[in-house]
């Protein structure tokens, strides 16, 4: 029997998961079939019914059903409580367990940076942005500067990282801890949609780009375009530029690991994403 995997968003069209996972999957001769679904919110119960089916192993859930599927799975583990968003439900014996693979796909993507004790600077306070928090907590950072359009989303972050010194402020230039905090990042991550292939600001960067530092590390979790107006403005100052596409490929490997107990070909989910990405790409 065929076993499936499913992908659940309104809208999913445009998502390239299918194309890396599937070229997992057959590469290492699994007979199953990752699917995209587009599930509009009302139809969410019944997809997650489907998902109880002896053929399917789980599903990824991406926007806007991360949060609504709380109330629908049978079991929640830790890690999707805290972060407040489930984004891979593995089906065990009938039942629906949900977790987040986002925070080890982060952990993954800033393997040899050094996190412990470092100052970070996360723009945004989205729903993306929770997964930064727990991660950049598991991680040990020092100080974490949280700067957002709406300062209330970036005190509500706070929670999330206890123990750690979160300072909230405004993502405006005329900021001055903003400034202060870009200057004195050792990471400065991007959690918003500015810079996003079809997103509302596709040439835009959240912050100047003369405020970039040599030496700094620069992480923008958008993943396509693979270098945005962010990154070229990072690496045109002598800052480490990082693509939002390991986390997505790693988060993808990490809900891989679970579905199948199979250690996946991380080097056949990079090519496959990449070549979806250009393929994508406006000609």
């Amino acid at each position: 029997m065929t076993q499936r995997i499913a992908l659940l968003g309104h809208p999913v069209a445009h998502s390239i998961s299918p194309r890396f996972q599937q070229a997992a999957l057959d590469a290492l001769a699994i007979d199953a079939r990752y699917e995209a679904w587009d599930v509009p919110p009302a139809d969410l119960p019944i997809a997650l019914e489907r998902l109880r089916s002896a053929e399917l192993l789980g599903a990824n859930v991406t926007v806007p059903h991360k949060e609504a599927v709380f109330r629908l799975v049978d079991r929640l583990d830790p890690l999707a409580e805290r972060v407040g968003a489930v984004n891979t439900i593995v089906r065990r014996d009938g039942q629906l367990h949900a977790t987040n693979t986002d925070v080890a796909g982060i952990l993954a993507a800033l393997a040899g940076i050094p996190l412990h004790g470092a100052s970070v600077l996360l723009l945004g306070a989205g729903g993306a942005a929770r997964a930064v928090v727990v991660a950049m907590h598991q991680a040990g950072v020092s100080r974490l500067t949280i700067a957002n359009r709406t300062l209330d989303r970036a005190r509500a972050l706070a929670v999330l990282a206890p123990g750690i010194e979160v300072i909230p402020c405004s993502l405006e230039a005329t900021d001055a801890t903003l400034r202060e905090a870009m200057a004195g990042a050792s990471l400065v991550m991007q959690s918003t949609t500015i810079g996003m292939l079809h997103g509302p600001d596709e040439a835009g960067s959240p912050v100047p780009a003369d405020w970039f530092q040599p030496g700094q590390t620069a992480f923008d979790l958008v993943y396509n375009p693979e270098r945005t107006p962010f990154l070229r403005a990072a690496e045109a100052a002598g800052a480490r530029p990082l693509g939002g596409l390991a986390m997505l490929v790693h988060q993808g490997a990490e809900a891989f690991r679970l579905w199948t107990g199979v250690e996946p070909p991380l080097d056949v989910m990079f090519d496959a994403a990449r070549t979806a990405m250009k393929e994508m790409a406006p000609r």
